[in-house]
């Protein structure tokens, strides 16, 4: 069988893009390796309807609904390999498996890589984040952080102000602030402090003291970190799609890239700010770019 469209990525942008492409009866197979990136999240916040929402239980829902269009198979595998044919694409699951598509949809999202300091990964989806949208009203008037190596930090520190005037500044022993970001910050209330950081500590993930390596600490309760952000899986890069400066696929407003038949959604795209609303929407953008480019063709 060839399928009208595969889309690799179970999450809000998959899930969506799947949706809307079965209720235009699509044929389509959902390759979803089951290893969603917000799996840490206690709760995904600022989607209407669906504020506070398990990621767990989002998901399950999300997937029963899809599944109620006939023309539309989840199947839960990696592709490791995917390439053009003829006819359009070809995968290669972990299982050996090939599966054929006129169109293809990456949505794999992105990979985080955080700075390696000790106590991280207990804190991270606790007390540490990274996106004050999305979990900045729960730290609201908290002894709060931001923690970046990049010069992102002046702007992060300018976003996290809005939820808690208690804040501090750490870039991990990176000069990453001219004279002037750090002054400015500094009228504003907030310490800048640019020694590299030994540890977090706390107890059942509540972040008590950030540690550092010279031995001297500082209290905090909360705070956001900035990941470095890369694709998940490359496939967009060796079916020889253009990239945008930040490394996602590029595209335009309806997921199309630069090579015909392959879109991207979501976080592969790399839309910033990243959030679940926001990967649902392009999904479903994408899926309706799909639809059309498959129209056309059929019509002609």
């Amino acid at each position: 069988m060839i399928y009208d469209c595969a889309i690799i990525g179970g999450g809000p942008a998959g899930l969506n893009a799947a949706l809307v492409l079965g209720r235009a009866r699509r044929s389509v197979i959902l390759l979803d390796n089951g290893q969603p990136r917000n799996a840490v999240t206690h709760e995904s916040h600022g989607f209407i309807t669906r504020d506070g929402v398990k990621p767990a239980e989002f998901r399950r829902i999300a997937v029963e609904e899809v599944l109620r269009y006939p023309s539309v198979k989840h199947t839960q595998t990696e592709v490791t390999a995917v390439s053009k044919t003829g006819a359009g694409f070809e995968m290669q699951t972990e299982q050996g498996t090939r599966i054929q598509s006129r169109k293809l949809i990456l949505a794999t999202g992105l990979k985080e890589t955080f700075p390696d300091i000790e106590g991280f990964h207990q804190m991270y989806g606790k007390s540490l984040f990274n996106c004050p949208y999305c979990d900045g009203w729960e730290l609201r008037d908290s002894l709060l952080v931001v923690v970046s190596e990049k010069p992102a930090a002046f702007h992060m520190a300018k976003l996290v102000l809005n939820w808690s005037k208690d804040l501090v500044v750490c870039t991990n022993g990176h000069p990453v602030l001219t004279d002037e970001q750090k002054e400015k910050l500094q009228s504003k209330g907030v310490s800048v402090f640019e020694k590299p950081i030994a540890a977090f500590t706390g107890t059942n993930g509540r972040l008590d003291q950030i540690r550092f390596t010279d031995g001297t600490y500082i209290h905090r309760t909360g705070g956001f970190i900035t990941p470095q952000l890369t694709p998940k899986a490359g496939f967009g890069e060796k079916l020889g799609c253009e990239l945008t400066e930040l490394g996602g696929v590029k595209t335009d407003e309806f997921g199309r890239s630069s090579v015909p038949g392959v879109y991207a959604a979501g976080d592969s795209a790399y839309v910033m700010p990243s959030s679940l609303i926001l990967a649902a929407a392009a999904g479903s953008l994408t899926a309706s770019g799909v639809n059309m480019d498959l129209i056309e063709e059929d019509f002609d």
